[in-house]
């Protein structure tokens, strides 16, 4: 696969290798765009480097060969302040797990990042941050007092604050129910579609891919296939016939 040199891309992997102890090649030289404004599934069998390409994507791990470009930077070549800073200012991850702070509101957790980059929070961000995933009313809730869909619009909102160039997100809807998961995918979508937010998302759910705009599918560290404008059937399809030669 060619890079997709001189297109609008928010990240790309070039030649990128990630070897682990023991001889094990979680990416095995994957080169890959994100286009900003688009919405990209990642899928395949357990074992297959999702989640490795998206922390190596997100500068959260590091490839043993090859580049990475988020927003025009090089992180393997950044000092690891600069990373660390590119990471905070340009960078959003949202987990399956929340990770927000129970003592905090919803507010204080979307403001987080700004604390620790040791500026003070803007009302007015968070309040946009928050608006925009459709929580504005429930800024001074804390967790306990939120569902779990509403947990991870916080999360999202979070990611969101310092405005970053591309959003990831490891299995985001793995811990929610299916009419919360719908809910948290819409959200994603209309980020997209609305905002030009750049989304790249790792999930095991044929359903969840549905909502991207393509698919990217992994087996043995390798790019394998992609399926653009895909359905939940077409993607189950793809996938059932990669665990089969697996």
């Amino acid at each position: 696969m060619k890079l997709m040199e001189g297109l609008d891309t928010a990240v790309e992997l070039v030649s990128v290798t990630k070897l682990y102890a023991h001889g094990v090649t979680a990416l095995d030289d994957v080169t890959i765009g994100f286009r900003h404004g688009t919405f990209t599934a990642v899928m395949g069998p357990s074992g297959s480097g999702k989640s490795t390409l998206l922390q190596c994507a997100a500068g959260l791990d590091k490839a043993t060969s090859g580049q990475v470009r988020v927003d025009g930077r090089d992180l393997t070549s950044l000092s690891e302040r600069k990373l660390t800073l590119l990471r905070r200012n340009r960078i959003g991850f949202v987990f399956q797990a929340f990770n927000l702070l129970p003592s905090l509101t919803a507010a204080q957790n979307v403001g987080l990042p700004m604390r620790l980059a040791g500026r003070r929070p803007d009302r007015d961000v968070v309040r946009h941050s928050l608006a925009a995933v459709g929580l504005e009313d429930r800024a001074d809730h804390r967790p306990a007092e939120l569902s779990g869909g509403q947990q991870q619009r916080v999360a999202i909102a979070r990611a969101l604050v310092t405005r970053p160039a591309v959003l990831f997100g490891d299995e985001p809807t793995g811990a929610l129910d299916t009419n919360t998961t719908r809910d948290v995918l819409r959200l994603l979508r209309s980020l997209v579609d609305k905002h030009a937010q750049t989304v790249v998302m790792v999930t095991h759910d044929p359903a969840a891919a549905a909502y991207a705009d393509r698919v990217v599918f992994l087996a043995d560290g390798r790019i394998c296939g992609e399926l653009a404008d895909p359905t939940a059937e077409a993607v189950a399809s793809r996938m059932l016939a990669l665990e089969e030669s697996c």
